[in-house]
């Protein structure tokens, strides 16, 4: 009874529950003039019978509303430690983001610019983010309340961009809260939650130009590399090992940028790799289980640009590079034995070759070499000489539209007829792996497993060089 009372006093209230009736008469069966969600800001001009009569100046409407709908609002510095107490139970209350958002703007309102630090900024970002999640979430879009939240949090100037991956609409938060978090220099804790916020890798549009790319993730990476190694001690383990993963996953990026611009690639590449050995697998939370994986996929991807250049082999095959047409690589495999190296194979390609991976079959009729086409994508070129010559097939890591995946070669099995590879990639979601026994003939898996222990030729013929620097088995 006395937030009723409370709440009829003239002046201004918030919204507090989902699907409110704006009435046009104090009455349960009034014409419904609008429907008001949490964090919804209406003007109390007085009461009437049951109801309190408000006036919607967003929605320019009048009507009525049950006073166990709204809650006072008073931005007077007085009322600052009040509506922060508010803030700080809706922050972390799932569903409830919009009227936290709302009391968020309030508190930034009411408190004194002497008294005001990084927290509301903090407990913005962090609902921002949340329902941005919610939205783009199965069980979030298309929800009229989830749809109704965003609305209402729009009038308080939080911004959200959105795009389309994969089929399905993305809503990601702009970050302007965020960014003041890392301006006012919070603690240690606020600022890796800012960090992790500002560098998801889903929330980069795919739709970004490819030149824009690289100055893209030396933000990301500089970003990244505003925590300190005092203040990383400061956070808990399972907090450190979400930056370390998304380090990994940053530097990767950049080690494929870097191979675009004639850079160190093989730098960034060993930094995604350092990042990746660093986190702690015995705290691996849950909830940060997936990401972490990603963050290993995406290092795997790169893994070969730290591989060192091979020599020609006893068969006298080496790989040659040289610049194409404007972004092109063209190889040439050549036989060095042969006066001037007699290339066997020309190929050009738009895609980044790790001239590390080649590894020719013991007798000298086989090769393979890891080419890069897109940022987190390896295929697997197999080069082998027959009637017609050397030839070229490209294996991708799945057969999905390229994403997030990559295929290593994994050994040479007796015969020429069969090759051992691993593979993870991003499928419908989830991260599948899986090693296989591939037939040459049909280049389909032979037989395969979850783990190259659970299959017999891997035992028996996997190249130690791939086993001693893989990381899809980590």
């Amino acid at each position: 009874m006395l937030a009723a009372a409370a709440a009829v006093s003239l002046g201004w209230a918030l919204v507090t529950q989902d699907a409110t009736a704006l009435r046009a008469a104090p009455a349960a069966g009034g014409t419904v003039q609008a429907q008001l969600w949490p964090g919804d800001l209406v003007e109390v001009r007085g009461e009437r019978l049951d109801f309190v009569q408000v006036y919607d100046h967003a929605r320019e409407r009048a009507g009525y509303l049950r006073p166990a709908q709204l809650r006072p609002l008073a931005t007077a510095p007085q009322d600052a430690p009040a509506l922060l107490a508010v803030l700080r139970f809706l922050r972390d209350q799932p569903g409830a983001e919009s009227l936290g958002i709302a009391y968020a703007a309030a508190y930034l309102k009411a408190v004194p610019a002497a008294a005001l630090d990084a927290e509301p900024f903090d407990a913005l970002g962090v609902m921002a983010e949340r329902l941005a999640r919610r939205a783009s979430s199965r069980t979030g879009r298309g929800s009229e309340s989830v749809a109704g939240q965003l609305e209402a949090v729009g009038r308080y100037g939080v911004k959200f961009t959105s795009f389309e991956r994969e089929g399905v609409l993305q809503l990601c938060y702009e970050g302007e809260a965020f960014r003041r978090v890392l301006a006012m220099k919070a603690d240690a804790a606020a600022q890796a939650r800012a960090v992790l916020a500002l560098t998801r890798h889903d929330c980069i549009d795919p739709a970004l130009p490819p030149h824009e790319r690289p100055a893209l993730h030396r933000w990301r990476a500089e970003l990244l590399d505003r925590i300190s190694p005092a203040a990383l001690l400061q956070l808990p383990e399972t907090a450190r090992n979400r930056l370390r993963a998304r380090r990994a996953g940053v530097w990767a990026a950049l080690s494929f940028a870097r191979s675009r611009e004639g850079g160190d690639a093989a730098g960034a590449a060993r930094r995604a790799i350092d990042e990746l050995a660093a986190i702690d697998k015995s705290a691996i939370a849950d909830d940060n289980a997936a990401e972490i994986a990603e963050a290993g996929l995406r290092a795997a991807a790169v893994r070969q640009a730290a591989d060192p250049v091979a020599p020609p082999t006893p068969h006298g095959l080496a790989l040659r590079l040289a610049p194409g047409a404007p972004g092109q690589t063209c190889l040439r495999l050549v036989d060095v034995r042969q006066a001037e190296g007699a290339a066997l194979l020309r190929r050009c390609t738009y895609a980044t070759v790790w001239p590390g991976s080649l590894r020719v079959a013991p007798d000298g009729r086989m090769a393979v070499l890891a080419v890069q086409p897109l940022e987190g994508w390896t295929e697997l070129w197999l080069m082998r000489t027959g009637a017609q010559g050397w030839t070229v097939d490209a294996l991708p890591p799945a057969a999905v539209e390229p994403g997030l995946g990559t295929l290593e070669f994994a050994g040479w099995v007796p015969g020429g007829t069969r090759l051992l590879v691993a593979r993870e990639a991003r499928v419908e979601g989830r991260l599948r792996r899986s090693f296989e026994l591939l037939a040459l003939d049909s280049l389909q898996p032979e037989k395969q497993a979850g783990s190259p222990q659970a299959l017999s030729a891997f035992a028996r013929w996997q190249d130690a060089q791939w086993r001693r620097h893989t990381l899809i088995t980590r």
